[in-house]
């Protein structure tokens, strides 16, 4: 039986729905085994993109395409999403995904590398938000090169912060919960970080840059 909770987290994940593009590259996403964002996560990227008037952005994870699209409708119409990943095949997926929704190549720029190779050579403050989607054992990583990169009033995201109800729960002392959790901690700790957590899909953990 469906407890209240359960019945209420799947009513906010289902209130967002996702269009014929979206829906056909998370199949694409499943099948190349590059599980994509959920609809609720992605829905709450698109607001904070749409909020903060974001016009320069940083996905760490392209996979195929799915994040970068929420992300995409949600900037402004002459904003640059720079897409990190491992894979060229998944970026080659999500090229398509883009394509079809009608953003042009100038819209995206697809980076095919090693995340923790290819952010530093990014500019300091010159990005509105950031989103991480990819290995967990890397999220503290991500998050110092994230508040690097963003302009102050700027927002770091991270997909998977409840890591498939593992974080939740201490005695789960895998690598990948450890690290999601202990990205937890350390942005909880950090003074130039207002943050959020968000149970919308596997979870979404949101900060805002409050100093430099």
């Amino acid at each position: 039986m469906t407890s209240p909770l359960e019945a209420t987290l799947a009513y906010a994940e289902q209130f967002h729905h996702e269009d014929e593009i979206l829906h056909a590259a998370r199949q694409r996403g499943l099948e190349m085994g590059a599980p994509p964002v959920l609809p609720g996560g992605g829905a709450a990227l698109c607001f904070l993109a749409t909020v903060i008037n974001a016009k320069s952005v940083v996905e760490i994870g392209t996979g195929c395409g799915v994040s970068g699209l929420w992300l995409l409708r949600g900037m402004r119409a002459d904003g640059t999403l720079t897409s990190v990943d491992v894979e060229p095949e998944h970026q080659r997926m999500a090229r398509q995904a883009f394509a079809e929704a009608g953003f042009s190549g100038g819209r995206v720029r697809l980076i095919a590398g090693r995340a923790l190779d290819v952010l530093p050579r990014l500019s300091d403050g010159g990005y509105d938000l950031v989103f991480a989607d990819a290995a967990k054992q890397e999220y503290a990583d991500y998050l110092a090169e994230a508040v690097r990169l963003l302009r102050v009033g700027g927002v770091v995201a991270f997909d998977n912060a409840l890591w498939h109800h593992r974080v939740a729960d201490p005695a789960q002392r895998d690598p990948d919960t450890v690290a999601v959790r202990e990205l937890g901690k350390l942005v909880q700790a950090d003074d130039r970080l207002r943050s959020v957590l968000m149970p919308l899909g596997d979870g979404l953990l949101a900060a805002v840059k409050v100093a430099g």
